[in-house]
């Protein structure tokens, strides 16, 4: 396996050939192995829907191996798919307070939690929806716990929709056939085809730390510590990764549902969102952190973690997205990831609880952690 604290090459990342990379401050450092005070060439923005080649698989990517037949035994042996009966007790407590979506002031940012890793937010002037699933049933699991906390039809026209990966919890279908086929997704490396066969023509798919640029909101894709998996023959076949969502605050976007593309952070400060998908906690999040300093918020995963030793190489715990939220320095945590699918044996408020928990032995100011129901929103 290659070292997997490099940057893609340059045949994958696939340098803008119309002029030279940009340098930003962020060096590699810890965990990168190569200096903090390397100087990282950040590639300028990927022409939007281009049409690319990519390997055939990227297991080479992979943090940790994939569970063999051993781990698949044990897990069969100890039955530990869900919650017993008193885990599942907590499903009334969950918190689920939907509310009409607020208004946004030009150049502010607003998130909408809809339940799992679905995000309703509002930046530069566009309407983004991350990894949305808006339907009942997903595959392999029981139905919804608590339902989507933002009617379908009371969203405002979508500008963009980000795909972390391809899991079925993330990567919807039922929901992706309910947008127009002229809606913008932003997507994995090898997954454009997938979107494209569904009937979508302005589909961009990136590789770690790449980027592109709608409405003036710049959008690069960031390593996880995760796995991707559709089918029984294609782990691995497209990437995973996280989102950075960055845009100028006070450059609100009036004409951004066009599509017009501009230079992120023109003027004022640049509001940044980072949405980390799905993934196990590990030196990504220091190295995201280095070259994209004062993030300020953190969408992080909290759930779906237990049994630990099957989970945890994919599956941050709480006390684990706390620490990562730590390692980004970010300065404001909203958790999701949990209370919405049964994915795993832990009791279902435990999250909750824990992230609080750890969040409260951090001393850092509560209103900064957005433990949202499902269905809220918040602005900044």
């Amino acid at each position: 396996m290659r070292d997997q604290t490099d940057a893609p090459s340059a045949s994958l990342a696939g340098a803008d050939p119309d002029g030279p990379p940009v340098a930003t401050r962020a060096g590699v450092g810890g965990d990168g192995g190569a200096g903090a005070g390397v100087r990282h060439a950040r590639p300028r923005p990927r022409p939007p829907g281009e049409h690319r080649l990519w390997p055939r698989s990227f297991a080479d990517r992979l943090t940790t191996p994939l569970p063999g037949l051993r781990a698949f035994a044990r897990l069969a042996r100890e039955g530990a798919f869900r919650p017993g009966p008193e885990g599942l007790r907590g499903i009334p407590d969950l918190p689920y307070a939907p509310a009409p979506l607020p208004a946004v002031a030009a150049g502010a940012v607003s998130a909408t939690w809809a339940g799992h890793a679905s995000w309703v937010l509002r930046i530069g002037g566009l309407t983004v929806l991350t990894d949305p699933v808006w339907s009942r049933r997903i595959l392999g699991t029981p139905a919804r716990m608590t339902p989507v906390g933002v009617r379908w039809e009371e969203l405002p026209p979508v500008d963009a929709v980000v795909i972390s990966h391809n899991h079925y919890d993330h990567l919807d279908a039922p929901t992706l056939k309910r947008l127009p086929r002229t809606t913008p997704l932003f997507v994995p490396a090898g997954l454009a085809r997938w979107c494209r066969r569904r009937g979508f023509i302005r589909v961009t798919e990136l590789d770690w730390w790449e980027s592109a640029e709608l409405g003036g909101v710049r959008f690069e894709f960031v390593p996880a510590h995760h796995w991707s998996k559709r089918s029984l023959m294609d782990a691995c076949r497209t990437l995973w990764g996280g989102w950075m969502l960055s845009a100028a605050a006070g450059t609100g976007a009036a004409d951004g549902r066009a599509g017009a593309t501009g230079a992120t952070g023109a003027t004022g400060a640049v509001k940044k969102v980072y949405f980390a998908g799905d993934t196990g906690y590990g030196h990504w999040f220091g190295e995201i952190g280095r070259r994209h300093p004062g993030i300020d918020l953190a969408l992080l995963p909290i759930g779906a973690y237990a049994p630990r030793w099957w989970l945890r190489d994919v599956h941050a715990d709480p006390e684990e997205a706390v620490q990562a939220c730590l390692d980004l320095g970010a300065r404001r945590m909203a958790p999701m990831h949990w209370g919405t699918f049964v994915l795993s044996s832990e009791p279902v408020m435990e999250p909750l609880l824990r992230v609080r928990a750890a969040w409260a032995r951090t001393g850092l100011p509560r209103e900064h952690l957005w433990d949202l129901p499902v269905g809220a929103s918040r602005a900044l």
